[in-house]
């Protein structure tokens, strides 16, 4: 693995952590792979990394800073809109923490339980 990957999937990673920290998030939405990999039977090491679908960091065009998406369910009694608030801020703080450069956030609330 390259080391722009490795330093890809270490963002994604924190990102990742940062979003379920934060209150009024219920989940990541799971995509299809994670749907897949959770019907199938596990056979991965209990060291392997979580990836999810529902994260994805990558590098701006033109290497001028990193743009996160990322995809939600809320909890319900949590208004939207200062949940993507507090998300937007927590991921912009840790992107900015590991990488010291501008980024992007993209926030999509893809349903409430």
């Amino acid at each position: 693995m390259t080391e722009r990957l490795a330093s890809t999937a270490a963002l994604a990673e924190a990102v990742q952590e940062a979003v379920l920290g934060t209150p009024g998030v219920a989940f990541l939405r799971p995509g299809l792979a994670d749907l897949l990999r959770a019907a199938a039977p596990l056979r991965r090491s209990a060291t392997a990394s979580p990836r999810s679908s529902a994260v994805r960091v990558s590098r701006e065009k033109g290497g001028a800073g990193w743009h996160a998406e990322i995809y939600v369910v809320l909890r319900r009694g949590h208004r939207t809109l200062d949940v993507t608030r507090e998300l937007h801020a927590a991921v912009t703080k840790t992107l900015d923490r590991l990488t010291g450069e501008l980024s992007r956030v993209s926030v999509t609330v893809t349903g409430r339980v």
